[in-house]
């Protein structure tokens, strides 16, 4: 059975720190990034992967699109979906959204992972406990 594209993969809660804030008093994008490094160590060790192993993910690509502005105190809810998945990537889609607005995304991003090798660092064909992620 193939996962649906369609349903979060993964989901989960981080609070915005006080720290996360910059000048002008709301999220700072760069914070963006790491709530999405959060989400996929997360849902990794949720899955049952090793974070210390011969291969490991790495991100060759990540972006963001920042729709509305966040603010502290709250919490974010990352919705995780993963498709396209290749001989040693796949692509990684998170969606962003607030306790206090929880039906509309604040922002959305992207990151295409791929599989090493821990000797190397060259790509590495994806391990099946991932590969069984896509139903392959």
């Amino acid at each position: 059975m193939n996962h649906d594209e369609s349903q979060p993969f993964y989901s989960c809660d981080i609070p915005v720190r006080w720290g996360d804030m910059d000048a002008y008093g709301h999220v700072n994008n760069t914070l963006y990034f790491r709530y999405f490094e959060e989400a996929r160590f997360k849902w990794m060790l949720d899955k049952g992967l090793p974070l210390k192993s011969d291969t490991h993910p790495v991100v060759v690509t990540i972006g963001c699109t920042f729709l509305r502005p966040i603010f502290h105190p709250e919490t974010l809810r990352i919705d995780v979906f993963i498709s396209e998945p290749g001989r040693s990537s796949f692509m990684v889609k998170y969606k962003v959204y607030t306790a206090s607005q929880p039906e509309t995304a604040a922002a959305e991003g992207y990151s295409k992972v791929v599989w090493v090798s821990s000797v190397d660092g060259k790509s590495v064909p994806l391990p099946d406990p991932v590969r069984g992620w896509f139903g392959d």
